[in-house]
């Protein structure tokens, strides 16, 4: 196995977003009030290829106890009513705002709904006007 190499990018302005939405029957819901199961499910669904362990590794009271943080939002992308994808935004840090996840099952990579959600996600953190929105990523997570 290669060795773990970590990038951080982050943006100190909000930027202007040109991307097309996606098609009909696509839906993003926060999740309101999110439980561990399901929370996992999405987890697994998107994570487990790419080697996501940090929530994984939580205890079920451990991990409702982020998720259902007023400043933590999951938002699940569904298609046709399926959960496809999510991502999750972390408001914890005053004046910062870090998308701690994001992705898509398997099955709906390479569907055109990529660049969409992560603009939903970009255009979702930039409200209430934070000083930055950054992300974490690994050469071993998706390529695009």
């Amino acid at each position: 196995m290669d060795d773990l190499i970590v990038t951080y990018l982050e943006m100190r302005s909000r930027p202007t977003l040109t991307v097309a939405r996606p098609y009909r029957g696509v839906m993003l819901l926060r999740l309101e009030e999110p439980t561990a199961a399901f929370y996992r499910y999405l987890y697994t669904a998107v994570g487990a290829r790419w080697g996501w362990l940090a929530r994984a590794e939580m205890t079920d009271s451990e991990l409702v106890a982020v998720i259902t943080d007023p400043l933590v939002e999951v938002f699940v992308l569904y298609v046709g009513g399926i959960p496809a994808g999510f991502f999750e935004l972390d408001r914890r840090l005053p004046g910062d705002v870090e998308l701690a996840h994001y992705g898509l099952a398997p099955e709906f990579i390479g569907r055109g709904l990529g660049k969409p959600l992560l603009a939903s996600a970009v255009e979702t953190a930039w409200t209430g006007e934070p000083e930055r929105v950054w992300v974490k990523s690994t050469n071993r997570d998706h390529p695009r």
